[in-house]
């Protein structure tokens, strides 16, 4: 059974939020599933890019990749069981640990980012030629402008995590 996506129109003034989440989420979920043919996950796609982009302690990469700590301590040991990534002692910092893309997880990343392209084709394909670049632009003005920085809740208050409902 398909779920029926409600015509936001149709009510008035459009749920961003659900669009947004919603479609956020189905991306999430093509791009794990086709990671998963060289058996890589999204997250660890991503730190195994920033590291290979500059070296990077795993603080930095964790911030790029909006990991936090415990998170990206997981993923790292999980890059260094499989031979795509190792830990150094950074030259600046003697606390810090530069993560560093092994032979094996320099082909990893170049075949994963190939994945991410062919996915990320595939959504932007999914719209008429015309409306593509206005698509990416929209959504990269929001992300770097209005979009851009997360409001904290106040104490007390609910996060933006909450329960699942139903759409009728």
């Amino acid at each position: 059974m398909t779920a029926q996506t409600p015509d936001p129109v149709a009510v008035g003034t459009p749920d961003l939020s659900f669009l947004l989440q919603h479609t956020a989420h189905v991306l999430t979920t093509q791009m794990t599933a086709a990671l998963a043919e060289i058996g890589m996950s999204p997250r660890a796609h991503c730190v195994l890019a920033h590291a290979l982009q500059a070296e990077r302690t795993q603080a930095q990469i964790a911030e790029l990749s909006d990991l936090d700590k415990t998170t990206m301590v997981v993923t790292v040991d999980m890059l260094e069981r499989a031979g795509l990534a190792e830990r150094v002692p950074s030259p600046t910092d003697r606390r810090a640990r530069i993560i560093k893309v092994t032979p094996r997880g320099v082909e990893t990343v170049a075949a994963g980012q190939a994945i991410v392209d062919r996915v990320h084709r595939d959504v932007l394909d999914a719209l008429p030629e015309n409306e593509q670049a206005v698509f990416v632009s929209a959504l990269n003005r929001l992300a770097s402008g209005h979009c851009a920085v997360p409001v904290e809740s106040p104490e007390g208050v609910q996060g933006v995590r909450r329960p699942r409902q139903a759409r009728t």
